[in-house]
């Protein structure tokens, strides 16, 4: 249903080094560099792509907007969360078990984006 999704950045060269890194955790790679916008994806599925807004305003973090990425597991998601933390991401809750089903940490990116990290299990 998502084709991707896109979040805004201040520094394309500081936000490239953080996700190249993160999401090379999880097998995924630049697909597409404009220069303005970059494209993260394994090449199936949804991708994730940062930008210098098209306006070339300010880059805000929307209040309420959030990127969630599978961990794959719960170790998973612990590896994804400290790798974050290691990159410079803030913590914006450590992971652990939210409900029966969900497991979950949440960070900050270098511009303020938020990303849950999480595994999701059918009860």
């Amino acid at each position: 249903m998502i084709g991707y999704v896109t979040i805004g950045t201040k520094d394309m060269a500081k936000a490239s080094a953080f996700y190249d890194a993160l999401l090379g955790e999880l097998g995924a790679k630049a697909l597409m560099d404009l220069g303005r916008i970059k494209f993260y994806g394994t090449g199936q599925g949804p991708m994730l792509a940062i930008c210098i807004p098209q306006d070339q305003k300010e880059q805000t973090p929307g209040n309420g907007n959030m990127v969630a990425i599978p961990g794959g597991s719960r170790e998973g998601v612990d590896k994804l969360y400290a790798k974050a933390r290691a990159l410079g991401a803030s913590d914006e809750g450590a992971p652990g078990e939210r409900m029966p089903i969900f497991y979950g940490a949440y960070v900050r990116d270098l511009d303020g984006n938020k990303i849950c990290f999480f595994d999701m299990k059918a009860g």
